[in-house]
């Protein structure tokens, strides 16, 4: 998925207030205008080399503070930064948030009602693990992001079939290739999207969720209210969290489902949210999450004031099934609510849903971003979009177009 389309604004944002200077994995492109300098590490979780280039750009300018949005960075960029002697968490917490058998360690510990979960190695132990637990469970990488070889099973004949795909997700994890059996949260999902510095949490926006029927765990669609009424039930949850990890510094994105109306918490991310989330508490609350975060990696407090009471969604497109991409736009003229539909792939492309083999990056075609005064209208506007999109694809199985496919 590329970076642009998902983090461009993050770093148009943090470019606004300051002079940046990055470390990426490839020569920069569209990121050019909003750099000073940079390094090419081709691969940043080498932390030799991470640590290397950091240390060259910290000889060439002065370097107040570095972060990351990547999940897979967070390690390796906490280390840096405590290398360069700058501010940061902790690295052995950044490795507790990327570790999700650490995580529900951590939560027991103190008292943070999450789900049961087992660490397995092998089928059998998944087996084991879920006849313990009982059906319906959670098969999941111990280290992984974005849903990627998440998976329900709710039979014993479902996890055997399930088991693989989930264990060849989780061996390409860095921190870890574990797969985890977990108890089966039942109820809607949100986020909570929490802002630390110097230990002290505040929570800043909750987003509703939309994800895929079972068995899989697409996210299909996110909404940001600034007035949502779940805020006030969910935030100590997520504060106690944040402080079971022994994050003190930084932007979090708290995953939270509510069972029989409590709170049980899925994981936190030690960074900011994806799916252009941070964007959407921009538009709805005023708050400016990437410009927090960097404020914060330079030791500054942010600035955390609501400047906006509304509401903002988006709607991420996928197909219906796994074929070839036809046909793909918008029907003109863009409502003033619409404030942007990206793309990502385009007429020719094939797209492969993971129960294809695939996951988001190879089935996403892209996204929508609506606004409005509350989330009952977002929602509303959101719905409508959708509907003006002219999408056609050629299944795998099939001669022929398919229709419209989905968005959410």
């Amino acid at each position: 998925m590329e970076a642009e389309g998902y983090r461009g604004y993050c770093l148009e944002r943090v470019a606004a207030a300051y002079d940046v200077v990055l470390i990426t994995g490839e020569e920069p492109s569209w990121e050019v205008p909003y750099i000073r300098d940079c390094a090419v590490v081709p691969d940043p979780t080498d932390q030799a080399a991470l640590s290397a280039a950091g240390r060259t750009l910290a000889e060439r300018h002065t370097l107040t503070g570095v972060f990351t949005w990547t999940e897979w960075y967070l390690v390796p960029v906490a280390r840096l930064a405590r290398q360069l002697g700058l501010p940061t968490t902790a690295p052995e917490t950044m490795r507790a948030c990327r570790n999700k058998a650490t995580t529900r360690t951590l939560f027991a510990r103190h008292g943070v009602p999450s789900a049961a979960s087992v660490t397995v190695r092998t089928v059998q132990e998944a087996q084991a693990a879920a006849e313990r637990i009982g059906y319906p469970v959670v098969l999941k990488p111990a280290a992984h992001a974005a849903s990627i070889g998440v998976i329900r099973a709710d039979t014993p004949e479902q996890l055997t079939a399930a088991y693989p795909f989930t264990a060849r997700a989780a061996g390409a994890g860095v921190e870890s290739t574990s797969v985890l059996v977990e108890e089966y949260l039942d109820g809607p999902e949100v986020s909570v999207e929490c802002v630390t510095y110097r230990g002290e949490t505040t929570v800043v926006a909750i987003t509703r969720k939309t994800v895929s029927d079972p068995p899989y765990f697409e996210e299909l669609a996110h909404s940001v209210d600034a007035a949502d009424p779940l805020l006030d039930m969910v935030a100590p949850a997520a504060r106690a969290a944040i402080r079971a990890l022994g994050i003190t510094d930084g932007v979090s994105h708290v995953e939270i489902r509510l069972v029989d109306g409590s709170p049980r918490l899925v994981e936190v991310n030690g960074r900011l949210a994806g799916d252009m989330i941070g964007h959407l508490v921009r538009l709805a609350t005023g708050i400016d999450l990437p410009r927090a975060a960097a404020d914060i990696a330079c030791g500054s407090a942010p600035d955390l004031t609501f400047s906006r009471s509304s509401a903002a969604a988006i709607r991420l497109i996928y197909p219906e099934t796994s074929g070839t991409l036809r046909r793909l736009g918008f029907d003109e003229p863009c409502p003033p609510w619409l404030e942007r539909v990206h793309f990502q792939h385009r007429p020719g492309d094939e797209l492969v849903l993971p129960a294809d083999g695939g996951d988001m990056f190879t089935a996403r075609i892209g996204y929508l971003i609506v606004t409005g005064t509350t989330a009952g209208l977002v929602q509303a506007r959101a719905e409508q979009a959708a509907r003006s999109l002219l999408l056609e694809v050629t299944p795998h199985t099939a001669d022929g177009p398919i229709g419209r496919g989905r968005a959410a």
